[in-house]
């Protein structure tokens, strides 16, 4: 057994109905909100449940509940129980409904009324320790492996040769297929564009992405190519490195062609 399933096996409380199970986690978590710590604890908990991303569920006594607004407002979840809720208000802002605790569980279930939990998109920010986390709670069972590759890596956008290299980065992500990141150096610049869009990682950053122009021989193709100007500590390899969508370009590695990318040419 591998010792990530042996370390959850006996660090996680489950419930009896196998839905949901609680880890205890040592990062100090800090959450914000209209320029206030609205919450800093040592002692967060993880609540993982079947078919869900992990959840923060923090002490009620690390909350400042001075800033919590009970709300007529309840939810029914039969792994969890009934949970109610509070708007969170600081000054003249308010986040309705965006913090949540079950103060019952069911007969079947895990205890969870010393917590709280807070929607994560309607805080400002929350930090691990001292570095801010977007998107999600990071799962602890998620692994990023960055790695220096000699492979050939070519990528196509129709007939169009747009990077070729023999010095890739290959980023490997727990459950998630391998991508190839090619050095900057090694794509060919004059075929993209900047582009508006931005999404967020909260394993590896944010990203930026750049839009094929076109060519003489291919068509223009909008967001094919992502990058980070900016990345987290395990994602650092990466840095001033390109990788290409898939299903927007052909990347072929070591004369092999990568598996679901676009086969026009």
């Amino acid at each position: 057994m591998s010792t990530a399933l042996t370390h959850a096996a006996e660090a996680q409380q489950s419930g009896e109905n196998g839905r949901i199970s609680l880890e205890g986690n040592r990062k100090r978590i800090r959450v914000f909100f209209a320029g206030h710590m609205v919450a800093d604890t040592t002692r967060a908990v993880y609540l993982f449940e079947e078919g869900h991303l992990p959840v923060y569920y923090l002490p009620r006594d690390d909350v400042c509940t001075d800033f919590l607004e009970p709300i007529n407002a309840t939810t029914w979840c039969p792994w969890k129980g009934k949970a109610r809720y509070w708007d969170l208000v600081v000054g003249d802002r308010r986040a309705e409904q965006s913090v949540w605790g079950y103060d019952e569980p069911p007969k079947d279930s895990l205890d969870l009324s010393p917590y709280v939990a807070f929607y994560w998109h309607k805080m400002d920010a929350w930090y691990e320790e001292d570095q801010q986390v977007f998107v999600h709670a990071r799962d602890p069972y998620v692994r990023v492996d960055v790695l220096p590759s000699s492979r050939r890596v070519e990528v196509f956008i129709g007939d169009t040769l747009v990077a070729d290299t023999a010095r890739p980065r290959l980023l490997f992500e727990t459950s998630l297929p391998v991508r190839y990141y090619v050095p900057r150096i090694d794509v060919r610049s004059e075929f993209f564009t900047g582009s508006d869009t931005k999404t967020s990682c909260p394993y590896k950053g944010t990203a930026s992405y750049l839009s094929f122009t076109g060519s003489d021989d291919s068509d223009p193709v909008e967001d094919a190519a992502w990058y980070y100007p900016f990345t987290t500590a395990e994602a650092s390899g990466i840095g001033d490195h390109v990788s290409f969508y898939p299903d927007r370009a052909r990347i072929v590695v070591d004369s092999v062609p990568v598996e679901g990318c676009s086969t026009s040419s």
